[in-house]
């Protein structure tokens, strides 16, 4: 059975094992270095390292959110092409997805040296902690082009029937990561500094992996037919194209590389609606981490205000804590995707609503358990990242406070990530924006003043306010939801998404 042409075939259950434990895996991993940049940092350099570590957050989940624009963007429309078999459309999706990477990789990099003190004071850096996210923040910032380049490309992957190699790669950078920390900030005691390397370093190795495995190393040849739509098998030694009216391409000689969907010449031409179909997914996770760090600069300044320094960071130690719950719920709904997609685009309305309440069930009954675990053992968890008892008591409360509503936070991020998947941008937009926007930034300003106006502690309102915008969150994901089940309703045929002088072998010469 060949890589894609399973999406529509197999059971959805065996389906959504094998396209999310690696996905799982490799967030889990991922969030683990993260996680381990922090142990490594409390427990070697101190609290306001800590601190200064949970400054660069927002910066970089800017850089996060342009990889996100254009790796989720891509990765989605790839599947709902491939629904359609449509080889050279999804080609050129690789090539301009690449070409996209390029140019914001420049605009970050260029940009986040220009502003980086105004940036960090704006999230709230103070005169004993900007040093610390300044040391860091020069030496990682030209590495991060690399991560936006190794998330578009292994999000393909997946799209394309690799997701088992995906983990790899990913899983692979975020090991390297961990034994660099280890060594650079141990052994060599770099402080912050190694920290840096140690994740400059493994980003670029994984991207060299990624790169590597959309190189065709086969011989292929164009197809006798003037179709440009094909019934594709990924070769084993050697296969052929067949197209829908029968004509055939010249067979593919695997030798190292399987993947059927490599970069061509002609895939590097920007096409300005390749462009903008995937843009127009991408901005949703775009939206929703660049709302994230205004958000976390609103956050840290109230965190400043009613509890200090250590308050930043008792919610970075938090925040990494529950950011492995959160990437297990990516990594399920990264699984999702490409199979969610690739039936959107075949059509096939019966397998697409099975996946979605597959996967809803799966992420909230994990949620459960997770909220279970850090209510009842918040202590343990925080002595993981330091030994400080007044960073401890203030981060007890937190950790209850942030992920008592953890439910609910998957429910959202499950439709959200669907909405992605089902080409609906501007819903997806909304509902990953709402718990962050609409909601969380007038309650951290507006629950502080009246608990102290009720005579409680500000800080424990700061805490309260994102519980409560985890709650209107959900409630606005299910109203955004109903809108959408025509998407479930037998018949529903996906819009193409492209200009009609596009519908066949327009690059033959290219």
């Amino acid at each position: 059975m060949d890589a894609t042409k399973q999406l529509e075939s197999e059971k959805i259950p065996k389906l959504l094992w094998i396209y999310a434990w690696p996905a799982v895996i490799s967030q889990i991993i991922s969030s683990v270095y993260n996680i381990c940049d922090r142990v490594f940092l409390g427990q070697n350099v101190g609290a306001l390292a800590l601190a200064g570590l949970a400054l660069t957050m927002p910066l970089m989940n800017i850089v996060h959110a342009f990889g996100a624009l254009v790796g989720a963007g891509a990765s989605a429309r790839m599947s709902i092409v491939l629904g359609r078999k449509d080889v050279r459309w999804a080609e050129k999706i690789l090539g301009n997805s690449v070409v996209l990477t390029f140019l914001f990789g420049f605009l970050f990099v260029t940009g986040g040296y220009l502003f980086m003190n105004p940036l960090l004071e704006m999230f709230g850096a103070s005169a004993d902690t900007i040093a610390y996210a300044r040391e860091y923040m020069y030496i990682v910032l030209p590495g991060m082009f690399f991560v936006t380049l190794t998330f578009n490309l292994t999000g393909l992957m997946r799209a394309t029937g690799y997701p088992t190699k995906a983990m790899l790669i990913l899983a692979g950078g975020a090991i390297l990561n961990i034994l660099l920390d280890a060594l650079f900030i141990i052994v060599f005691e770099w402080g912050i500094a190694g920290a840096a390397w140690a994740t400059t370093a493994s980003m670029v190795v994984s991207s060299i992996f990624a790169v590597v495995h959309f190189i065709p190393h086969q011989h292929y040849s164009k197809p006798t037919s003037k179709d440009n739509r094909f019934n594709f098998r990924r070769p084993v030694l050697s296969a052929t194209l067949v197209t829908p009216s029968g004509g055939s391409g010249k067979a593919m000689h695997a030798s190292g590389n399987d993947a059927f969907i490599c970069f061509r010449r002609h895939a590097w031409r920007p096409k300005m609606y390749i462009f903008r179909n995937i843009l127009a997914i991408g901005i949703s996770p775009f939206s929703m981490n660049v709302a994230g760090c205004v958000v976390v600069a609103l956050l840290n300044n109230q965190l400043i205000r009613y509890g200090g320094d250590l308050a930043i960071g008792a919610n970075g130690i938090v925040n990494s804590a529950t950011m492995i719950v959160l990437m297990v719920f990516l990594g399920i709904c990264q699984g999702m995707q490409p199979i969610a997609g690739y039936n959107y685009g075949a059509g096939r309305q019966d397998r697409l609503k099975e996946i979605y309440l597959l996967t809803m069930k799966i992420t909230v009954a994990i949620a459960v358990v997770a909220t279970a675990v850090a209510m009842l053992f918040p202590e343990a968890i925080l002595r993981c990242f330091t030994t400080e008892d007044d960073l401890v008591a203030i981060g007890i409360p937190a950790m209850r406070y942030l992920i008592v509503m953890c439910p609910l936070i998957g429910y959202t991020v499950v439709n959200s990530q669907f909405f992605q998947s089902i080409d609906s941008p501007w819903i997806a937009i909304v509902t990953s924006l709402s718990r962050q926007v609409l909601f969380l930034t007038p309650l951290v300003y507006i629950v502080p003043r009246l608990f102290e106006g009720w005579g409680y502690d500000g800080l424990t309102g700061v805490w309260v306010s994102c519980t409560i915008s985890d709650v209107m969150g959900a409630i606005l994901s299910t109203v955004l939801l109903l809108t959408q089940l025509k998407v479930f309703r037998p018949g529903y045929v996906a819009p193409e998404r492209r200009p009609l002088k596009e519908h066949g072998p327009s690059d033959e010469k290219q």
